[in-house]
């Protein structure tokens, strides 16, 4: 069989959480991805400039990144970290309700603060969760975690596209109204979109067009609304809800008769380590945790490593989906608008492909032999890019292979992390935290360089970027090295210490012999 049986095993003994989780990660892809081909829409609906409406993006990815800082504190037990999903995924059905009726940019920038907050959360408890239930076998399932994300930014342009305004309401300059239909085609995720760009310049305070975008944001309120539900069914399951008392045990009870019996199978440890990962938490109360104290240089530089490595991975995916299209209609590459308006959805396409792509090949390969490998492929495919920046065939190729390379990066990263700490330290939390933080600075950082340097510098940050990257990599790997020498000398002084107690306990029966002589 492709997949062991062992592994088939793990996931039917878990199967109702681990599809949970996957179901809230498709709620956090169908957050994150809405807000790209909508903002023109938005811009109208509030009245607003193209300074005024960028804040909504940053209020978003603060708020995310924000929420993965403090999402492990949710981890306490299993009853706060379900209780935790069920109000986010609720309050992204909410908010994506409300932004229709939300008229002013502050309150749409407050309501976009709100959902980046429970994506946060979402993005950090369902990691640990999953991370906790699966141990050694956990990059499969994250694999296939972060698959749903891909899979939910993929459908929600896929439902607002029919329903957005080609020439948006005129309340603003001609050049004005050029840069947002670029920004639209740049972010806009949709392989069937139709762009419809034009250089004309719209008359100012005229030629309005009556938006239908409301409609989009209430199907995805209706198409999320199971996301919760299906959490509140767990809930109920577990008997987690005050309204239901708990007449039989419950999982965290059986947690604990496993952990009174670790000798036992494995499956019972699997299930015991689920929701009792007591190393987890948020990348606070981490820095304060006594049990931090006299741990080996290794053990921090690990978690240092793994978020820089991170910073850069994913500060290459958001730079590249965002400014891409910049990129193909710029000199020299010069594509028209139409055809470079594709190319951040085969980006997006190739990364949710390659995510599941991937869920065999980490049950197959080293999940270290897996990150070398798309380090590696991700630095060759953007220096190309960089050696054949006039072939726009190559660009597409490019785009392409190196949404698949960095597709599995993160999940991989996070497992591997955790399996040197094994499982103990609070890895999950800091590369959360890292990645979102990477994603969010790396933007602000190559957008401005390549508004003072030109388009060329894009692939430029790509090739240092990436680079870094796996330097960053190769660095983690020589800690990884250190940390194993320092655990086996502990564990060599653990057994001498061991052997040495026995014979100190041999000299009180000295006395007895002592006795028997004077007797």
């Amino acid at each position: 069989m492709f997949v062991d049986d062992r592994i088939v095993t793990l996931f039917k003994r878990n199967s109702h959480h681990t599809l949970t989780y996957w179901s809230v990660f498709f709620s956090f892809g169908l957050c994150i991805a809405f807000l790209g081909p909508t903002i023109l829409d938005l811009q109208c609906q509030t009245n607003s400039t193209l300074s005024q409406i960028t804040w909504v993006f940053f209020s978003q990815q603060f708020c995310l990144l924000i929420g993965s800082s403090v999402g492990g504190v949710f981890k306490r037990t299993l009853s706060t970290a379900l209780s935790a999903l069920f109000v986010s995924a609720l309050l992204i059905s909410v908010i994506f309700a409300i932004i229709p009726l939300c008229h002013n940019v502050l309150v749409l920038a407050v309501a976009m603060a709100v959902s980046g907050l429970a994506m946060g959360l979402i993005d950090t408890i369902a990691n640990i969760q999953l991370v906790a239930i699966y141990q050694k076998d956990s990059a499969v399932f994250l694999q296939a975690l972060h698959f749903f994300i891909g899979f939910g930014a993929l459908v929600s342009p896929l439902i607002a596209d029919p329903f957005l305004s080609e020439h948006g309401c005129g309340n603003h300059t001609g050049n004005g109204t050029e840069i947002m239909h670029h920004f639209r085609n740049m972010l806009r995720r949709s392989v069937i979109a139709e762009h419809n760009i034009t250089q004309s310049l719209l008359p100012h305070g005229g030629g309005a067009e009556e938006s239908s975008v409301h409609y989009a944001f209430w199907i995805m309120a209706l198409i999320n609304l199971p996301v919760p539900l299906a959490v509140l069914v767990l809930m109920y399951r577990e008997r987690l809800l005050p309204c239901c008392p708990s007449s039989t045990p419950q999982l965290l009870d059986k947690d604990e008769l496993a952990l009174e019996n670790q000798q036992g199978a494995e499956g019972a440890q699997v299930e015991q380590t689920a929701h009792e990962a007591g190393g987890h938490g948020d990348i606070f109360s981490c820095c304060q945790n006594d049990n931090l104290r006299g741990l080996p240089l290794s053990f921090f530089m690990i978690h240092i490593l793994g978020g820089m490595v991170l910073f850069m991975t994913d500060g290459i995916v958001g730079a590249y989906a965002g400014f891409v299209y910049t990129y193909a209609v710029a000199p020299p590459m010069s594509l028209p608008h139409k055809a470079a308006g594709y190319l951040a959805s085969i980006f997006w396409a190739a990364i949710t492909a390659g995510r599941l792509l991937s869920i065999p090949l980490s049950y197959r390969f080293q999940v270290m032999r897996l990150l070398v490998f798309n380090l590696a492929g991700a630095i060759v495919t953007v220096l190309l890019l960089l050696i054949f920046y006039t072939s726009s065939t190559f660009l597409y190729v490019g785009t392409c292979l190196c949404g698949l390379f960095l597709s599995s990066i993160f999940p991989c990263m996070l497992a591997y992390t955790e399996d040197i700490l094994d499982y103990q330290g609070c890895a999950t939390s800091v590369l959360v935290t890292s990645a979102g933080m990477g994603e969010m600075v790396m933007q602000v950082l190559v957008g401005s360089i390549i508004q003072t340097e030109g388009s060329y510098s894009f692939l430029l940050c790509g090739v240092i970027m990436a680079s870094i990257g796996f330097i960053l990599f190769m660095a983690l790997l020589f800690f990884h090295r250190m940390h194993r020498n320092y655990l086996t000398g502990t564990t060599k002084k653990s057994a001498m210490v061991e052997e040495e107690t026995p014979g100190a306990n041999t000299l009180p029966t000295a006395e007895p012999k002592q006795d028997a002589r004077k007797s």
